[in-house]
This record gives structure tokens, C-alpha cells and sequence, in this order.
């Protein structure tokens, strides 16, 4: 067993499987609350240590993790426990972020004698709660071999893909891939319905088939069976994912036309209706729908 000390921001949907693993990995864990209360007692009652603010959780914590929305948020949490934080402590953001902000972070770490490790999530909070989640990490070499057994505690899958930012661009590659599927269905099964083939009829040949997939089958957990939570992952959420895919593009300098259709897909889904922002990304298919004149 490590002597880290763990804290963690973040202990909702992902973040709340994972620290309830490190708890029962035995390492000691701080955790603060935001706005639910719900996972944060039941974090306590397992053994964590509630903080009272950013600062006591940085001065109490070797490792930190953070799950938050996207990069002007960890920028925020890190400028916050910056001032407090111990020397050669690590911040291992977990959320999906923009990788120019996290080098810069992590050029900022270094300075105060402290690191930075990207470790962007796989998997879902069924995952998270069962320890079964993949990541892959930007971090130094030896920055990774020190986390990889607290790592270990939450994640079955570990790709160690180099320096701190690699880890976030690859996770919105992947994101790439998968919010892709996700227009293409969305798309896909409004036109299906259109000609006149049937959610079901579309399902019966693509189920099992080599267009068959996991994203495939959450996603359709919607379409099929009318469950609203087969997929939790919000338009919102997606959108922003996209948008950072497309910055990554532009300070490549590389054209990427269907990942600008793809942002442009959410963008339109996301507009469309206010209250359906929140929605997750396997209701997409109703914006696409209705924007064709298909009832649903």
C-alpha cells in the first residue's frame, strides 16, 4: 500500500465510483462537496474526510483528483489550492479538457515544485462503481509510476501514452470516434423512419452485425427501449468535447471537416431546445427527427 494521501473534487456521477474504490483500497481520502449532497455522506460514512474548502484538501493531500466539466473549471482548482499545495504533489485531472490548457497547468505545477498527470475516463458510472474504467495518462515517466497503484484502485484498463496533454488529446480523439456514432445513428434512424423502415426493423440488421458495437447498444438503449439513462453522457457535455476537438485541429493545422459536422450535429441539438440541453447524447435522435418533421 502507497502512503498517498488522496483528496478528490468531483465525487458525482464518475467521480463517486472512483473514490469509493480508493477508499476500499484503503487509502486515505478527502473529498468536498458541491452541490449534491447524496455521494459526499456516502463517502463519509465509508470513511473519507469531508474538507471544508480547496485549500484544507490541498494542504491534506499528496494526489488530487479532479472531475469537473471541462478546463475553465480545473483552471479554477488549481489556481485556488495552488498557493497551499505540498511540494511534489500531483494533480491528476480526470475530466475530458482542452490540452493546451492542461500544459500550460501543468508548465505551472512544475514551477511550484509540483506535477500535473492527465487521466481522461473510459468507461461508465457503472464502471466507476465496479473499479472497471480505462484511462490513458499524460504524465513524466516517473510521475506514472508513482500513480499507476492509486490509478490501479479505480481503473482496470491503464494507457501511460506520454507527457502530461497526451492523455487529453487522445480522449478527445476517442470522443471523436464516439460522439461521431452518435450523429451518424441519430441521423441514420430519422432517415430510417422517413423511407419507412422502423427503429426495430433498423435494430434487427445492425444488432450483431459488424456495425454492432458497446456505444451501439447504450445508445439504442433509448432508442429500443425508451430507457433515458442507457447512455449518460449530456449534449452539452458532447458539444463541448467537439469544441475542444476542433481547437486541437486549429493549433494543428489540420483540416478536420466531419469533426466540425459532428460539433455542428450537438450545436443544432443543444439549440434547439433549452430545456433538452441536458439531455444525453442518445436523445439526439428526437432533435433530428423533429427538425425533419418526424413526430416524437
Amino acid at each position: 500500500m502507497s502512503d498517498e494521501t488522496i483528496g478528490f473534487v468531483g465525487v458525482g456521477l464518475m467521480g463517486h465510483g472512483m473514490a469509493r474504490n480508493l477508499i476500499g483500497a484503503g487509502y486515505r481520502l478527502t473529498i468536498i462537496a458541491h452541490r449534491n449532497r447524496a455521494p459526499v455522506d456516502d463517502l463519509v460514512g465509508l470513511g473519507a474526510v469531508e474538507a471544508e474548502s480547496l485549500a484544507e484538501l490541498a494542504a491534506t493531500s499528496s494526489v488530487i483528483h479532479i472531475c469537473a466539466p471541462g478546463s475553465p473549471q480545473v483552471e479554477a482548482i488549481v489556481t485556488e489550492m495552488l498557493p497551499v499545495l505540498k511540494p511534489d504533489s500531483v494533480i491528476v485531472d480526470c475530466s475530458t479538457s482542452n490540452p493546451t490548457s492542461t500544459i500550460a497547468l501543468a508548465a505551472r505545477l512544475r514551477e511550484a515544485g509540483c506535477h500535473m498527470a492527465d487521466a481522461p475516463l473510459g468507461g461508465t458510472p457503472v464502471q466507476a462503481e465496479s473499479g472497471e474504467l480505462s484511462t490513458m495518462i499524460g504524465a513524466d515517466d516517473a510521475v506514472f509510476a508513482r500513480l499507476r497503484p492509486v490509478i490501479g484502485a479505480w481503473a482496470a484498463t491503464i494507457v501511460h501514452l506520454g507527457a502530461s496533454g497526451t492523455g487529453h488529446k487522445m480522449k478527445l480523439l476517442n470522443n471523436f470516434l464516439s460522439l461521431g456514432y452518435g450523429a451518424l445513428y441519430s441521423e441514420a434512424l430519422a432517415l430510417a423512419e422517413k423511407v419507412g423502415i422502423s427503429t426495430a426493423q433498423f435494430d434487427s440488421v445492425i444488432r450483431g452485425s459488424r456495425m454492432d458495437c458497446g456505444f451501439y447498444q447504450t445508445f439504442m438503449g433509448y432508442a429500443i427501449d425508451g430507457n433515458r439513462e442507457s447512455h449518460k453522457f449530456t449534449l452539452t457535455n458532447a458539444l463541448k468535447d467537439m469544441t475542444y476537438l476542433e481547437t486541437m485541429a486549429d493549433d494543428a493545422a489540420t483540416a478536420n471537416p466531419i469533426g466540425n459536422a459532428v460539433k455542428n450535429s450537438y450545436a443544432m441539438a443543444v439549440s434547439a431546445n433549452g430545456d433538452g440541453a441536458e439531455d444525453y447524447v442518445p436523445h439526439m435522435v428526437d432533435f433530428v427527427k423533429r427538425r425533419n418533421g418526424i413526430a416524437t
